[in-house]
């Protein structure tokens, strides 16, 4: 049987980190590695300039799936990721979904997701990976 889930393409959103993200992101997480916040140590690190947090640009992908799927996502959501190359200050970013399977159990829809964060500079993966959640038969995405 067919699951009423017609969209295939989850919902874009565009994002530039920013230093006052950055630094938030430290206080609320507690990580205050210096390559985050210090120019002067970052600048002597593998990437040579400061660095966003990799959890802070995965959360760019958890509000796009949280768009297309509510609290579902957040109740039963699971993500599968590779971290690809950091985000920088500056960088700005958006993200790509898309569903690629559903498959209707006895008491709720599997669907499955392929997502990516990209620097939409040069269209380069910040992040790729899929994403699951369990739905409630015949849910629609929002």
């Amino acid at each position: 049987m067919s699951h009423p889930l017609s969209v295939k393409t989850l919902p874009t959103l565009e994002k530039v980190i920013t230093l006052d993200q950055i630094q938030r992101y430290s206080y609320v997480s507690g990580d205050f590695n210096p390559v985050h916040l210090d120019e002067e140590f970052a600048s002597r690190s593998s990437f040579g300039r400061l660095v966003a947090h990799g959890m802070l640009t995965l959360a760019f992908l958890s509000e796009m799936l949280t768009q297309a799927f509510g609290l579902r996502w957040i109740e039963s959501g699971g993500l599968k990721v590779r971290f690809k190359r950091p985000a920088f200050p500056g960088d700005r970013l958006r993200t790509w979904g898309e569903i690629t399977s559903q498959e209707e159990l006895t008491d709720h829809t599997l669907v499955q997701c392929s997502i990516a964060l990209l620097n939409i500079e040069d269209n380069g993966e910040i992040i790729t990976g899929t994403a699951k959640v369990r739905l409630p038969i015949n849910q629609e995405i929002k």
